[in-house]
């Protein structure tokens, strides 16, 4: 995996696991307060500097993953039996 792709396939795993991570913990308000904004639906104690960090660490984890299994030769669309076939 090459320096672009590899930034690509990040950004496109740590997206899809920021709306993955979201709603994690959250609780709405039910009686509709003002400080929270005055509707029921509002999260209450909303911490978005928490829910980067656990996206970070989540998409960090899986591209490594991601990274390894790209570099295994039996995963390997070239080589092996997964090859596609040569005319």
């Amino acid at each position: 995996m090459g320096l672009v792709s590899g930034i690509v396939v990040y950004f496109l795993i740590w997206w899809t696991a920021l709306f993955c991570i979201l709603p994690i913990g959250i609780r709405p308000d039910a009686t509709g307060a003002e400080t929270t904004g005055g509707w029921r639906g509002a999260p209450v104690g909303f911490s978005l500097w928490h829910k980067l960090a656990g996206t970070t660490l989540l998409a960090t984890l899986l591209w490594l993953v991601v990274y390894w299994l790209s570099n295994q030769e039996w995963a390997s669309f070239r080589d092996g039996w997964l090859a596609m076939p040569t005319r």
